[in-house]
């Protein structure tokens, strides 16, 4: 055997050694590349534990948890993508190692998750409470922000084969736009079954969502928030409207991770008074954030907050924040679930 293939070989027992300490992650998920940064920043770590821990203390095998290994991978990817993010410009802040690690944990929680019992026919349920804020125009030309009631019922058909009913407080009405005979569902009006379809590789569906969201908000588009941004209220806009399958949500969270500008928030609450805690991205002086149960990281909800003054409120406003109430299955639109 010669020298390449001796380092060959000592790479490949290496990769394997770190898979092999981390339940749960599996050889696709570890960047190209990535597992030797992993191991450097592992031994650091290590060594930095042994300088600081007491010296009663025995010493013991390194222990090698999942929150470290998220921000070793993060650093990793940053290095194979040689520092150009997913989106649309190579200077956007890298994710938060936090915010990875927080996204690593709900995303493994969300694969470990039950799918929903759906047949063709039936309805995705989904109830919410919550606020939007609008701009109306006064006496003297000022502008006033303006409250909006957010909270619906919606059903939404598994195969498309139906319409999508919304119930709010003004009334019942049904989505033209969701006829079956409108097209094809997509990222921007998925049903279950679409879902079902997408890949379920972090990175394949983060460029799905980025090839929408460069063609319509990239170079040239008019647009004034750009792919990354859209992006993330992409994501959040798929997992907030229904339950999608288990393995597709813990892809979406895994693709969140790598969108640039992502942090977490240790402390929010959302329209209905829950705490929880967020994985945000800002945007020209309001954060979007999506809110976790602490301890069962659960999607509660999601909101906007203002970081500075401005004619929409001032800074800590949440201008817009809708929580998820409940979820379930019907077999026909307007109907509740059962209990």
């Amino acid at each position: 055997m010669n020298a390449a293939d001796d380092d060959a070989q000592i790479e490949l027992s290496e990769r394997e050694e770190i898979l092999r300490r981390l339940p749960g992650v599996s050889d696709a998920e570890m960047p190209f590349r990535g597992h030797r940064l992993t191991k450097e920043y592992l031994m650091r770590e290590a060594a930095r534990s042994e300088r600081t821990a007491p010296s009663r203390r025995s010493k013991r095998p390194l222990f090698i948890s999942l929150g470290v290994v998220a921000a070793a991978c993060a650093v990793a990817v940053a290095f194979t993508l040689g520092g150009n993010g997913p989106g649309d410009h190579a200077e956007a802040a890298k994710p938060d190692p936090a915010a990875v690690q927080l996204l690593d944990r709900i995303a493994l929680a969300a694969a470990e998750s039950s799918a929903p019992a759906v047949r063709d026919g039936q309805f995705l349920y989904t109830k919410t409470s919550g606020h939007s804020t609008s701009l109306s125009e006064v006496a003297g030309g000022e502008m006033e922000p303006a409250r909006t009631d957010e909270s619906a019922e919606q059903w939404v058909s598994v195969d498309g084969s139906a319409k999508t009913m919304t119930r709010t407080a003004k009334g019942t009405e049904v989505d033209p736009q969701t006829d079956p005979g409108q097209g094809k569902p997509s990222i921007n009006g998925p049903t279950y079954r679409f879902l079902e379809s997408l890949p379920t590789d972090p990175d394949k569906l983060l460029e799905l969502i980025y090839a929408d969201t460069r063609l319509n908000h990239g170079k040239d588009s008019g647009s004034t928030t750009g792919p990354d941004q859209e992006a993330f209220v992409a994501i959040g806009d798929l997992l907030r409207t229904m339950e999608a399958p288990p393995g597709v949500s813990a892809a979406l969270y895994r693709a969140a991770a790598r969108i640039p500008g992502v942090v977490m928030v240790p402390d929010s609450t959302d329209s209905v008074g829950r705490a929880g805690v967020a994985v945000a991205r800002v945007h020209k002086g309001e954060r979007t954030e999506w809110i976790f149960d602490k301890s069962s990281l659960r999607l509660l909800g999601e909101r906007t907050l203002l970081l500075k003054d401005s004619a929409w409120g001032k800074a800590g406003t949440p201008v817009t924040s809708v929580s998820i109430v409940a979820r379930g299955v019907t077999d026909r639109a307007g109907q509740l679930p059962r209990q």
